[in-house]
């Protein structure tokens, strides 16, 4: 019997926005931490169009991506015009990412990184596991399943979490009361 191979992920890493110009050029509403990476020239991302859209493409390759001020600029190669650009307005950009590629920054994560890692406390004392990672505005929070069943949330950040070791298949929490553990009045 051989071990299953993880299976590779997709990501939502954009939306497209309003045409730029009469070319084909949209804004895009940038949902990743690594634009650079995602719409590089040649990169092929899956398209899903809205709810109730007519005929729009399934896939579309970056042509050319360049920033105007704080916004990303993409020019994809099945897009000729103004008139197609607009008709993608809306459309939800996916990328495929292998189970085991990285962040090109040490201290970022992916999401299926972090679910299922263990969750200990300073000293090593087991908290519980990963099940969930919510994107908040403010910050990203983990969602931590206790040994009793409880749900928590954690912000994520590295005043609460200092240390992350996949290798290792566990995260260390800097728990207090209320945290992870509950308050002592609140035991049974």
């Amino acid at each position: 019997m051989s071990a299953e191979q993880p299976s590779d992920i997709e990501v939502v890493v954009g939306r497209i926005g309003k045409p730029h110009g009469i070319r084909g050029e949209v804004t895009l509403d940038v949902r990743t931490d690594e634009p650079e990476r995602r719409f590089a020239p040649g990169t092929t991302l899956r398209a899903e169009a809205p709810a109730g859209a007519d005929r729009r493409p399934t896939s579309l390759t970056v042509a050319r991506a360049r920033w105007h001020q704080s916004t990303l600029l993409v020019t994809f190669e099945e897009l000729e015009d103004r008139n197609a650009a607009e008709a993608v307005r809306g459309t939800v950009l996916h990328a495929t990412i292998g189970h085991d590629e990285v962040p090109d920054d040490p201290e970022e994560y992916y999401d299926h990184q972090l679910v299922g890692l263990a969750v200990v406390d300073l000293d090593g004392t087991a908290l519980g596991e990963v099940t969930a990672v919510v994107h908040g505005s403010a910050q990203d929070l983990l969602t931590v399943r206790t040994g009793d069943g409880r749900d928590t949330l954690v912000p994520f950040v590295s005043a609460l979490v200092p240390e992350v070791d996949l290798a290792a298949g566990r995260l260390v929490v800097a728990d207090r009361p209320g945290l992870v553990t509950p308050f002592p009045e609140d035991e049974t």
